[in-house]
């Protein structure tokens, strides 16, 4: 959604670009909107990552946590 938003909001300064003056500052307006949008839309996609990222840490910990129980019941029922 966040993408959609991003995207619209690129199309439409755009559109509205093309109804004024094409003069260097509209110009220049426009690629900093445009290149704003793409930084943006890098730095959600780093984010989504890292949230990946961190998500398997905690699952690998729980696994890991589950082994360590099951080992040591192990341990417990060969005394």
């Amino acid at each position: 959604m966040k993408k959609l938003a991003i995207v619209t909001v690129a199309v439409l300064a755009l559109g509205v670009a093309a109804c004024n003056k094409n003069d260097a500052a509209n110009n220049a307006a426009n690629e900093t909107a445009v290149e704003n949008t793409a930084s943006t839309d890098v730095n959600a996609a780093d984010a989504t990552a890292n949230a990946d990222a961190a998500l398997n840490a905690a699952g690998n910990a729980v696994e890991n946590a589950g082994n360590a129980v099951d080992n040591a019941q192990a341990a417990v029922e060969n005394k």
